[in-house]
C-alpha cells in the first residue's frame, strides 16, 4: 500500500473550536482590559488582560500559520505597519540606556508594547471577518467592563464611607498578594475621611478619564435609538450612572476631558439637547447630586475649594514635569531616554522610583524623543482619519436612507469625541499608554471596515 504525507493543516472540526475559544479570549480581553489591580509580577507587572492577550496572540498566529492564511485587511496592514515603526524606535532608543535599572524599565515598556500593539493589530484583522453583530459585542463588553469597573467603584466607596471597609483587601489581594485600597484624598476637619472610588483601576483619575470613553460614546447612540426600543431605558440608565460615578471621581482631568467631548457632540446633536429624552436623564443627575451635596454641604463645599485650588503648591507636580522637556531635548533630542525610563532618570528629583510624568506627552518626549512624538502625532491623526472614514460610511447609508446609518453616524462621533477627550485629558495623567486606549483604538480604525461592507454599492 503506497502511504501519502497528509497535509499539515487544521482538520475542519479543529478550526470549528479553534474559533470560540480565540473568540472567547478576544471578548475577556475586551471586559477586563481596565482592571488594573488584577496583576502579577511575571515578566514585569502583567495584568489579567496581558495574560489573556498573550494567549490570544499565540492562538490568533498558530490558527493563521495552520491555515497558510496571511491576509490582512488595509486597515490592518497600516496598524502593522506602525507597530513596525514604533518598535524601530524603541529598539534604537535602546543604545541611550546606561543601567541596568533603565534596561529592566525598557524590557518592561517593551513588553507591555508588543502585547497592547499586537491586540490592535490582530483585532481590526479579527473584527474585519466577522458580521457586524460581532463588532456590536465587542463594543459592549469594553462598555460593559468598565461599567462593572464602575459598581465595584460604588460598592467601594459605600463600604468604605459606611463602615471604613476595604474591599479590595478581601477581594482583591487574597488573588494578587498586592496590598491595594480606596484612595483617600484627605480629611475635612480631621476627622471626616474624603474618599474617592478608584475600583479596579488603581487611580480615581484614571477611573475618571476611562469613564469618558462610554460616556460620550453611548450618548449619542442612545439619542438616535427609536422611541420605545427595547434599549433606551437600560441606556439612559447607564449613562446617568456613569455620569454619576465620573463626579465620585473627583477627577478634574476627566471633567475636562469629558466637558471638551461634549462640545464635539454638540455640534452635531445640538437639536437633541433641547429633548426630553437628553433632559430627563441629565436632570435625574443634577438631583441626585444636589441632594447628596445639600446633606452634607460644609463638607462638600470644602473638598470643592480644594480640587478647585489653582496655587501654585497644588497644581505644580502636574505643571512641573514640562519642565524637564527642554533639559532632555538638549541632550537627547531624537530618541529621548528610552521608553518607560523617565522614572529613572529623574529619581533624584522626584525621590521616587516609580514617579511618571503627570503628562502622556511629557513621556512621550522625554523617552522617545521627537521621533517618538511625531510618530505617535502621525498615529493619532490616521485615527481621527479612520472615524472619519467611518462617518462618510454613515453619511453615505443615510442618503441611501438604510437604517443602519442611525447606527453607524452616531457611533462615529462618539469615537470622535471620545478621542479628542482622551487626548485632552492626557495632558496631566499618562492613561494613553494603558492597554484600554489599544482597545478604544482597535474599536475605532476598525469601524469604518466592518461597517464599510454594508455602504450602498
Amino acid at each position: 500500500m503506497t502511504s501519502h504525507a497528509l497535509p499539515l493543516r487544521v482538520a475542519p472540526r479543529e478550526r470549528v473550536l479553534v474559533q470560540p475559544v480565540l473568540d472567547g479570549l478576544f471578548f475577556a480581553t475586551v471586559l477586563t482590559v481596565t482592571f488594573h489591580k488584577l496583576q502579577w509580577e511575571l515578566a514585569g507587572s502583567l495584568t489579567l488582560s496581558d495574560v489573556l492577550t498573550s494567549a490570544f496572540l499565540v492562538l490568533f498566529a498558530w490558527d493563521r500559520l495552520e491555515r497558510a492564511d496571511a491576509r490582512l485587511t488595509r486597515t490592518a496592514m497600516v496598524a502593522l505597519a506602525f507597530f513596525i515603526a514604533f518598535a524601530l524606535v524603541y529598539l534604537a532608543g535602546f543604545y541611550n540606556l546606561d543601567t541596568g535599572q533603565a534596561l529592566a524599565q525598557w524590557a518592561k515598556g517593551m513588553v507591555k508594547f508588543v502585547l497592547h500593539f499586537g491586540f490592535l493589530v490582530t483585532g481590526v484583522a479579527l473584527l474585519a471577518r466577522r458580521a457586524t453583530r460581532y463588532y456590536w459585542w465587542a463594543l459592549a463588553a469594553f462598555c460593559g467592563g468598565i461599567a462593572l469597573n464602575a459598581l465595584y467603584g460604588v460598592v467601594q466607596l459605600a463600604l468604605a464611607e459606611l463602615t471604613g471597609a476595604n474591599l479590595d483587601a478581601a477581594l482583591i489581594e487574597p488573588i494578587t498578594s498586592r496590598q491595594t485600597g480606596i484612595n483617600v484624598f484627605g480629611a475635612v476637619g480631621g476627622t471626616q475621611e474624603v474618599f474617592r472610588p478608584n475600583a479596579l483601576t488603581g487611580d480615581p483619575n484614571h477611573l475618571g478619564i476611562e469613564l469618558v470613553i462610554p460616556l460620550l460614546v453611548l450618548t449619542p447612540l442612545y439619542l438616535r435609538l427609536e422611541r420605545g426600543h427595547r434599549l433606551r431605558a437600560p441606556l439612559a440608565t447607564l449613562l446617568v450612572f456613569l455620569l454619576v460615578v465620573e463626579l465620585a471621581t473627583l477627577s478634574r482631568s476627566g471633567l475636562l476631558g469629558l466637558g471638551c467631548g461634549a462640545l464635539v457632540l454638540a455640534l452635531p446633536y445640538r437639536r437633541h439637547l433641547r429633548r426630553p429624552a437628553f433632559l430627563v436623564p441629565l436632570g435625574a443627575v443634577v438631583v441626585l447630586v444636589a441632594a447628596v451635596v445639600l446633606a452634607r454641604l460644609d463638607f462638600f463645599l470644602t473638598v470643592l475649594r480644594a480640587r478647585t485650588n489653582t496655587s501654585r503648591a497644588a497644581a505644580s507636580p502636574h505643571f512641573e514635569v514640562y519642565g524637564f522637556v527642554p533639559d532632555v531635548l538638549s541632550t537627547d533630542p531624537f530618541l529621548g531616554l528610552g521608553l518607560n525610563n523617565f522614572a529613572v532618570y529623574y529619581e533624584f528629583v522626584t525621590g521616587r522610583p516609580d514617579f511618571g510624568p503627570h503628562s502622556f506627552y511629557v513621556a512621550t518626549l522625554v523617552e522617545t524623543g521627537i521621533v517618538g512624538a511625531a510618530l505617535f502625532a502621525l498615529f493619532v491623526v490616521w485615527l481621527f482619519r479612520r472615524v472619519g472614514a467611518a462617518r462618510r460610511i454613515g453619511r453615505a447609508l443615510a442618503a441611501a436612507r438604510d437604517p443602519l446609518a442611525a447606527r453607524v453616524r452616531p457611533l462615529a462621533w462618539g469615537m470622535t469625541a471620545a478621542l479628542v477627550a482622551t487626548l485632552v485629558a492626557n495632558r496631566f495623567y499618562l492613561t494613553m499608554t494603558f492597554y484600554y486606549f489599544y482597545v478604544f483604538a482597535t474599536l475605532a480604525v476598525a469601524l469604518p471596515v466592518v461597517f464599510g461592507r454594508a455602504r450602498p454599492g
